[in-house]
């Protein structure tokens, strides 16, 4: 099977869902976009009540479900400060440090969007002399917004209030030697790689040795995408995210992450044994690496309640949560680990 052809594909679908805004608890627009997507490609979607989308992609016997999610990390107004400028609380794991300097949009509950840009309060180093001393948090890191505001009361006059989203800008580029660098690639390769699966199931007429089903989360980065909406024939289920990149760890941008154990505990065996036998059959260069410092979908699937294999993979990730790179042969890698361990 020519896998190649597929992998603009996914890096085209990748980026297309990057341009659409969708931090934990804003992920309608994404979710609309995700439905629109299955459907060109000929299946039946169903939309969660969480905003979630869930897709049967065909075959029969015992239920695996394939978890991804769209939601990303974000921000949200915690204060309306008297000099006009915001302090802004984080929306799941992002870091300050992470997005000073980086342009984003306020996007008010009724009067539209509103650009601005995060800065250390103070930015100017030609007049802070503590500039390169002061740690980094949210409560020295601030919005400034692109109108010309100096007050608490002029900033509420656009509509601005405590809870609006601020939804930071993920520069999303794709070289010509096949990298894709972006904030939120986590875990939005991943929808992407599930699109390519769900295209080449179609393209490729392969009929699964098993039913699948793939359900895009919609709150995974806040801890609760995968704990609902499991159909009730599913036994197993992966979450398919990022593959972590960095010290300790063997897996590489260009390879398929196996997660053996993470924060969580360790995935079942019988899934990680099957995984690896499947990126052996496909010829799919992988890692099986331990997680320090990461949970995942499947795991809330089971906090949930649910009786159930589990297990991990994704394209390998670098600098995750922050701003991230990946590669078109990891993303492949992880199509074809999906492949063979359908199609065993």
């Amino acid at each position: 099977m020519d896998f190649e052809k597929y992998g603009r594909f996914i890096l085209n679908e990748t980026a297309d869902l990057l341009a659409i805004d969708s931090p934990s608890g804003l992920t309608a627009k994404a979710a609309d976009h995700v439905m629109a997507r299955f459907e060109a490609l000929g299946y039946q979607p169903e939309r969660t009540r969480k905003d979630g989308v869930i897709c049967c992609l065909g075959g029969e016997g015992e239920g695996l479900l394939l978890e991804a999610h769209m939601d990303t990390l974000g921000g949200m107004v915690h204060e309306i400060k008297a000099n006009g400028r915001l302090r802004i609380t984080p929306i799941g794991g992002l870091r300050a440090e992470n997005v000073e300097t980086e342009n984003c949009r306020v996007v008010t509950k009724f009067d539209g969007e509103i650009e601005g840009t995060a800065q250390l309060c103070n930015a100017s180093v030609h007049v802070n002399g503590k500039y390169g001393d002061t740690p980094r948090t949210f409560d020295t890191i601030e919005i400034v917004l692109d109108e010309p505001v100096k007050t608490a009361d002029e900033v509420r006059k656009l509509g601005i209030r405590t809870g609006d989203y601020v939804c930071f800008e993920p520069r999303t580029r794709i070289t010509s030697n096949g990298y894709i660098k972006s904030r939120f690639l986590d875990d939005k390769l991943s929808v992407g790689i599930l699109l390519g699966f769900a295209k080449m199931l179609k393209d490729e007429q392969i009929v699964p040795e098993r039913k699948i089903y793939v359900h895009v989360t919609s709150f995974e980065e806040v801890g609760h995408g995968g704990s609902a909406s499991v159909p009730a024939d599913v036994t197993e289920a992966i979450s398919v995210d990022m593959g972590c990149v960095g010290e300790g760890l063997a897996c590489d941008e260009r390879m398929v992450s196996i997660c053996a154990k993470d924060s969580g505990g360790p995935y079942h065996y019988d899934v990680v044994r099957g995984l690896i036998a499947a990126a052996e059959k496909m010829g799919a260069p992988y890692a099986v690496d331990i997680y320090p410092h990461y949970g995942s979908d499947v795991e809330a699937t089971l906090r949930a309640g649910y009786d159930l294999r589990h297990g991990l993979i994704g394209s390998g990730v670098y600098a995750s949560h922050g701003y991230e790179r990946s590669h078109v042969e990891g993303a492949l890698a992880t199509l074809k680990v999906l492949t063979g361990y359908v199609t065993r």
